[in-house]
């Protein structure tokens, strides 16, 4: 499967000053990053505030580009300018804050705005409106003013927006930090069917341990560096490795890594709750 990003030694520097342009300091926001992403995975980036992983977010989506390194979206170079559009096109970016990205007072006509903005027929653009507000459930709602939706809807709204531009990746970058927990699991359902059913390339960008636990795969970032690598139960079976990075794990994880070290024998790297029902069912059967 051919690779959809592919990121070697990128480094990237937030320079401060003070009011007379002096360089203040100098912070390395990436430093040396090397990322693989294949075309239809689901990847989550996981990191503390401070991490990078926004940073590289913004990579991906040539909002920011490399100071050294390369980084090839769909095979285009971001640091050609020639290819910013197609590559903004071909990975759509969806924020934290769905306020600022809905624009218009009416939910099919924002979803509507990007395609019409890339000069997309008029027909075109009302199919594909139709087709993503049904992708992501708000189809319903297509005549609605955004400012009577939930945070998790209006996120919806937002996602459904990005799909209207038919991008082969969607980058969502902490899209539930704002939400309650019921706009969490909305969002994170319609991302994980966009992914399993329309074969959209995933990267979501988190610090909810939670929401990583159906990746293909996890990056782990700190201090600009990817430090971990791997699917969610090899990242989560490294419970004291990821403490010491000041890191959390999924809550079932953690309750069977305190049952593990309390002399029940159960797996590493247990990731929900049925896994856990499952393993605790498995050993009062054999006692």
């Amino acid at each position: 499967m051919s690779l959809i990003v592919k990121a070697r030694n990128i480094v990237y520097e937030y320079i401060r000053r003070d009011d007379d342009g002096n360089v203040e300091g100098i912070e390395t926001a990436l430093d040396q990053v090397d990322l693989d992403v294949k075309e239809g995975d689901f990847v989550a980036i996981l990191g503390a505030n401070g991490s990078g992983k926004s940073t590289l977010a913004k990579h991906i989506n040539a909002l920011l580009k490399p100071e050294n390194g390369t980084l090839l979206v769909d095979g285009k170079d971001t640091l050609d300018d020639n290819e910013t559009l197609a590559i903004r096109q071909t990975a759509g970016m969806v924020f934290q804050n769905p306020d600022n990205q809905i624009i218009a007072s009416v939910v099919e006509e924002d979803v509507g705005f990007g395609p019409e903005n890339i000069g997309i027929p008029t027909d075109e653009i009302w199919t594909r409106v139709e087709k993503s507000l049904r992708s992501v459930g708000m189809y319903h709602y297509r005549h609605h003013s955004p400012n009577r939706l939930s945070g998790g809807q209006k996120q919806r709204v937002a996602i459904a927006g990005v799909m209207a531009m038919k991008p082969k990746c969607i980058i969502l970058d902490e899209p539930t930090a704002m939400l309650d927990p019921v706009g969490r699991q909305e969002v994170l359902s319609a991302v994980r069917e966009l992914n399993e059913k329309n074969g959209i390339t995933v990267i979501l960008i988190t610090h909810y341990m939670e929401e990583t636990v159906h990746a293909n795969r996890i990056f782990v970032m700190e201090s600009g560096k990817v430090i971990m690598q791997g699917t969610p139960r090899e990242i989560f079976s490294r419970v004291e490795e990821l403490k010491e990075h000041h890191l959390t794990v999924p809550q079932v994880t953690e309750l069977a890594w305190e049952l593990k070290k309390a002399g029940l024998s159960l797996p590493d790297g247990i990731l929900t709750k049925e896994e856990l029902i499952t393993a605790l069912c498995q050993l009062s059967s054999t006692n």
